[in-house]
């Protein structure tokens, strides 16, 4: 066969089978005329010759479908993609097929053959997750709905072997990728693992799927903890993996490694996804918002580590300036990568942002570092990201004895203390429910954690409360400054031994203090799936009053500027504990005013 017809654009129609497909879908003779350079005369003929109008519809769709089932059966390679519109072509021929016979006298059973045995006796009962033939087309026809552009650009490089991408928060990359890999489960039958820092930030995807399927085909898919099965042909699973994946090798399929800029201990996990998808069959997908150029995974993107060893000659440069990545690259290390920041997403129809907002609300270290794509400088942070990432753990796991999330009282009657840092305007609240060391677990453990944005004084308060119901708070701090009175005053109501901060430049440096003991320790532990919590801590830097003569903390906290809001919340929750655990002459009461 000529090499040219392995290319599918090579195969064309002629213009009179072309002319009848468009005269089909509803065009002008004339239009069809001009836009094939053919005499209005010669369209006029072919459509009485062909007699176009006497097509019935089901005819119509049958020749179309032919034409390009042919067009793709003629190719002597298929790529995967391939495989899949072959897939569902033969099925949409099939249901043709139906359909003629029952138009030329046949009966309900020819269009559903599974009524001829619905009497039949009693049926095999179904397997759990089992889709019909139609079900997959519905889900293949919701998936494309409302996508934006560069997850259509995400969709068209599936097949690369490789792909990293380097995206801003919030454009909807899990949402879109959970989706992309269980449609890819359902048409090439290849098992779909995601691979995350902990198992919470690994439910994110499941969810995620399971409310896809639910919304498409009123399905509920059904699993255990960390796999759902689906019996496509044959036997697909798509598998939730946290930091568990060091012992999971046995595992095999298309590879999604998510955040993992922020994942502690990159390069061993690397080895493993590796070799979950080491057979050429398998693709392998690294997306994250970025972190510090000192974490392991940033050789990883820049390329250095693939030019690890090799000699000047034999080195392959590779560029991820922005420019170069934003509309997607296949690079020479054969890594196909892409850079979404906000304004990509905002010109490929990402309407989601107000982005005059977002410059207001964040300092512009931590605008450019979440939403444009770039690298934190963490070399004047008072907790740069190398003794954070100590601290974040696989919560689900680590915690498993007395921590369930998802029940209604996640921790029991144990007790937990909370920080919250209040909004100021246009700013962002944080708010921290923490496990305070005991003797069985020493450390203090970040359970939940919140941030709200345009809050007034009592929904701020009805939700602290809110907290109080669901789990035994013992200690509340809040810091007053600005606009925190009018949230105190209303906590105070239904939680009267609150503790509230004042902010001045020993206050604030007591705080930091207190946090720099209990981090720089090991005596801190959240999830490591919670990135923004990790962002908020690198956000706060050692800097100079306006004497210049004292050294204090801050992170942007002016009006209309983010503030680190997660960061002050867990600083005044540890601040329930003394700075010295053998100082006895700080009091521990809850009811204590700090000014």
């Amino acid at each position: 066969m000529d090499k040219a017809l392995n290319t599918p654009t090579n195969l064309t129609f002629d213009n009179r089978l072309l002319a009848k497909f468009l005269y089909w879908m509803g065009w002008r003779i004339s239009s069809i005329a001009e836009y094939l350079k053919e005499n209005d005369k010669n369209v006029h003929a072919w459509k009485a010759r062909d007699e176009w109008d006497k097509e019935a519809p089901e005819g119509r769709v049958a020749q179309a479908l032919e034409a390009k089932l042919v067009k793709l059966i003629i190719k002597d390679i298929y790529t995967p993609s391939d495989r899949a519109d072959l897939d569902l072509l033969m099925r949409q021929m099939e249901r043709m097929a139906r359909i003629k016979k029952y138009t030329d006298g046949g009966n309900e059973t020819d269009l559903n053959p599974k009524l001829q045995n619905r009497n039949a006796g009693p049926r095999k009962p179904k397997q759990p997750n089992a889709l019909t033939e139609e079900q997959i087309e519905k889900l293949l026809e919701d998936f494309d709905e409302g996508l934006f552009e560069y997850q259509k650009v995400w969709y068209r490089a599936r097949e690369q072997r490789n792909r990293a991408l380097l995206k801003s928060r919030q454009i909807g990359a899990t949402f879109y990728f959970a989706r992309e890999a269980l449609i890819k489960a359902v048409t090439t039958g290849r098992n779909q693992i995601f691979l995350s820092a902990s198992k919470a930030q690994a439910h994110g995807f499941k969810t995620y799927i399971k409310n896809f399927v639910m919304q498409s085909i009123e399905v509920d898919l059904q699993g255990d903890p960390i796999s759902i099965t689906l019996p496509c042909g044959n036997t697909v699973q798509l598998i939730f993996l946290g930091t568990n994946a060091k012992t999971a090798q046995s595992y095999h399929g298309d590879l999604y490694f998510d955040e993992f800029f922020w994942v502690h201990g990159f390069a061993t996990l690397k080895k493993v996804a590796s070799a979950m998808a080491a057979q050429k069959q398998y693709t392998k997908t690294y997306f994250s918002t970025p972190s510090s150029k000192t974490h392991e995974a940033y050789k990883f993107w820049t390329g250095e580590a693939f030019n690890k060893g090799k000699s000047k000659e034999n080195r392959i440069e590779i560029d991820t300036a922005h420019d170069h990545l934003k509309n997607g690259a296949l690079c020479g290390d054969k890594m196909w990568r892409h850079i979404v920041n906000i304004y990509d997403a905002e010109r490929q129809g990402c309407d989601l942002f107000d982005i005059e907002e977002l410059i207001a609300e964040n300092s512009s270290e931590e605008f450019a570092n979440l939403y444009m794509c770039e690298f934190v400088d963490d070399g004047h942070s008072v907790f740069p990201l190398s003794i954070i990432q100590p601290c974040m753990v696989d919560s689900w796991e680590v915690w498993s004895n007395d921590f369930k999330a998802l029940a209604n009282r996640p921790f029991g009657n144990k007790p937990v203390w909370v920080g919250y840092d209040p909004a100021e305007n246009g700013d962002s609240a944080g708010l921290v429910v923490i496990a305070p060391p005991e003797l069985d677990y020493p450390k203090f453990r970040l359970l939940e954690h919140h941030q709200f944005k345009g809050m007034d004084f009592a929904s701020q308060a009805q939700y602290i409360k809110k907290i109080t119901t669901k789990y035994n708070v013992k200690y509340i701090g809040l810091d007053t400054t600005g606009m925190g009175t009018g949230v105190a005053q209303l906590v105070r109501d239904f939680f009267p031994n609150l503790t509230t901060f004042n902010y001045n430049v020993d206050i604030k440096t007591q705080l930091v203090m207190k946090g720099m003991d209990v981090i720089n320790k090991g005596r801190f532990e959240f999830d490591a799936g919670s990135t923004e919590v990790a962002m908020s801590l690198m956000a706060i830097r050692k800097t100079l009053t306006a004497s210049q003569r004292q050294m204090t903390f801050e992170a942007s906290r002016a009006e209309n500027i983010g503030h680190a809001d997660l960061a002050f919340a867990l600083l005044h929750a540890f601040f329930n504990e003394p700075l010295s655990l053998d100082d006895n002459s700080k009091s521990k009461k809850s009811s204590m005013e700090i000014y």
